[in-house]
């Protein structure tokens, strides 16, 4: 990152070390070296794997995986031998399980903790160990690799330079068209998961005028690194529309961009007012317009709210 700028301070040495400096160098990939290593996964292409994965799944003490099965099918495309003991680590036996890793780790064995896909803890198991582990003072690292949400991000065509992860989106419609009315006014670009079973259900609820709105601009990312790989881009009316006529199979990343940067030019009742008409021209519904300039501005929405109706009064007066 960044390599058009400076080189954040590194020196020449930190390249050689994997910039983990010398106390840590290397130490993560060494059996016996007590300590919990969460490893990035291919999200789709086993030939995104690292070299560093592939030791790592060779010489670990113990490997964690979301899914044993998978994690065999992994290593026959990598052509790799674990020689450590495999256990599954998954949503259901996590928080009981996470004790007896990090005791293992903390009396010097090298627990390495892989999912199905991508890097653990991102809407993956993984979270309760690591928390376990720094409460008993044991060392946790990250063996880095491939991940949906910024290949997702970097391919969608939407700003990258403020982004935030919603995970997956609530499965209940109420619950749902709640977080996305709470996430309307949010600036930055928003990145969600989705099963290819709700994709058009979701896409239709983020349509919504309560929610994103019809014009906002996303993309469907589906099976990256796959074989059948497809960026869509368009409206989210469009997106909808498009899975409501298809079916979506595999691996779906959506990407939503942020709520759009009408200005602001003060606070008094006819500025506001007109932000609101301009968020509304913009193709905003009325109730998600003074959501966002209520959350642009700082003020409650009542007060956006109030405004609006001031100026209607004052133009009809």
């Amino acid at each position: 990152m960044g390599g058009d700028e400076d080189d954040g301070g590194l020196d020449d040495g930190a390249l050689d070390d994997g910039g983990l400096g010398d106390a840590e160098s290397g130490a993560a990939w060494r059996p016996g070296a007590g300590r919990v290593v969460l490893a990035g996964t291919p999200i789709g292409n086993p030939g995104d794997a690292s070299s560093r994965l592939r030791d790592a799944l060779a010489t670990a003490d113990v490997v964690a995986a979301e899914d044993t099965r998978r994690l065999q099918r992994l290593c026959d495309a990598l052509q790799v031998r674990t020689t450590g003991r495999v256990v599954s680590l998954h949503e259901h036996n996590e928080r009981a399980r996470s004790a007896d890793l990090v005791a293992q780790a903390a009396a010097g064995a090298t627990v390495l903790v892989v999912t199905d896909a991508g890097m653990p803890t991102v809407s993956d198991p993984g979270y309760r160990i690591v928390t376990a582990a720094v409460a008993a003072g044991v060392t946790v690292t990250t063996l880095p690799g491939p991940s949906a949400v910024l290949a997702a991000l970097a391919v969608s065509g939407l700003p990258t330079d403020r982004f935030c992860f919603e995970g997956f989106p609530p499965r209940r419609p109420g619950e749902r068209d709640r977080a996305f009315a709470a996430l309307a006014a949010e600036p930055r670009t928003l990145v969600f998961f989705e099963s290819p079973r709700r994709t058009a259900a979701t896409l239709t609820a983020m349509a919504a005028a309560s929610a994103f709105g019809p014009q906002r601009p996303a993309a469907l990312c589906r099976e990256l690194t796959k074989t059948f790989e497809e960026i869509r881009r368009g409206t989210l009316s469009e997106l909808s529309a498009h899975a409501s006529e298809v079916e979506v199979l595999g691996e779906v990343v959506l990407v939503l961009g942020g709520a759009s940067a009408v200005a602001v030019t003060g606070t008094g009742p006819a500025e506001l007012a007109a932000a609101v008409a301009a968020e509304i021209e913009a193709g905003t519904d009325h109730k998600a317009a003074v959501v966002v300039v209520a959350g642009r501005t700082g003020l409650g929405r009542r007060t956006v709210y109030d405004a609006v109706v001031a100026a209607r009064h004052a133009q009809r007066a």
